[in-house]
């Protein structure tokens, strides 16, 4: 039996969280490592679409054109979601972020919205793995449920239960806000009062409570130096 030297194998896959973390010798040539990822890919069969995958290629900085190339490649010919490089040193900078998100219009993101349109109805619920928006009305006896934000263009008056299990960072927002309850992570308010004036406004956990702003007035991204994925 031949014994194979790992070390010398230029392209392995291996599972990562929710994703596929591709190890690679960026000294192979181009279409090399693309041969050697479509025989691993054909493998995997359906598993590879909507991936999330990470190249290690084993270096702190450089082949940011070698990672695109093979990113391009693994979206048209496996639909693979988004791609990214394996960071060893902590956090990317944030200088880093907004120059790959400006230069590739994010497309390296995997979407995660669930957008519907047309008025839910009493005794309906709808539930979204991340946001949810609903272009129409929540109505009374109406529950929405969603793993991140909750974004309403019409009226709330049904239920809204957002960053469901446990993230109190996500927001409610309606044009019409009028709920009969909002949850956020594990913080719940009843009863809210309802404005005097149609206003879009949203929710969100403050110090340890739900609280409900005007959201033109109190802008809450608006601070942000560029746009960002949610």
């Amino acid at each position: 039996m031949r014994k194979v030297n790992q070390d010398r194998v230029p392209v392995r896959i291996k599972g990562m969280g929710d994703g596929l973390c591709v190890t690679l010798d960026p000294a192979q040539p181009l279409s090399h490592l693309q041969e050697e990822l479509a025989i691993r890919f054909s493998q995997m069969k359906n598993l590879a679409v909507n991936a999330r995958v990470i190249f290690d290629i084993g270096e702190k900085d450089g082949y940011e054109d070698l990672i695109e190339e093979l990113g391009k490649f693994l979206r048209k010919t496996f639909g693979v979601g988004s791609v990214s490089r394996f960071l060893r040193d902590g956090p990317v900078s944030e200088e880093i972020i907004r120059k790959r998100d400006m230069e590739n219009s994010w497309y390296h993101y995997q979407s995660d919205v669930l957008m519907l349109t047309g008025r839910v109805r009493s005794g309906q619920k709808v539930t979204a793995r991340k946001h949810l928006l609903i272009m129409g009305d929540v109505n009374p006896g109406a529950e929405v449920l969603a793993g991140g934000d909750i974004l309403i263009m019409g009226s709330l008056r049904g239920t809204a239960v957002a960053g469901q299990p446990d993230n109190d960072g996500m927001i409610v927002l309606a044009l019409d806000f009028q709920p009969t309850q909002v949850q956020i992570g594990g913080f719940v308010a009843a009863g809210l009062p309802p404005s005097s004036k149609k206003l879009p406004e949203f929710a969100h956990v403050e110090n340890g409570t739900i609280v409900v702003e005007d959201y033109l007035k109190a802008d809450p991204f608006g601070r942000l130096p560029w746009p960002q994925v949610r």
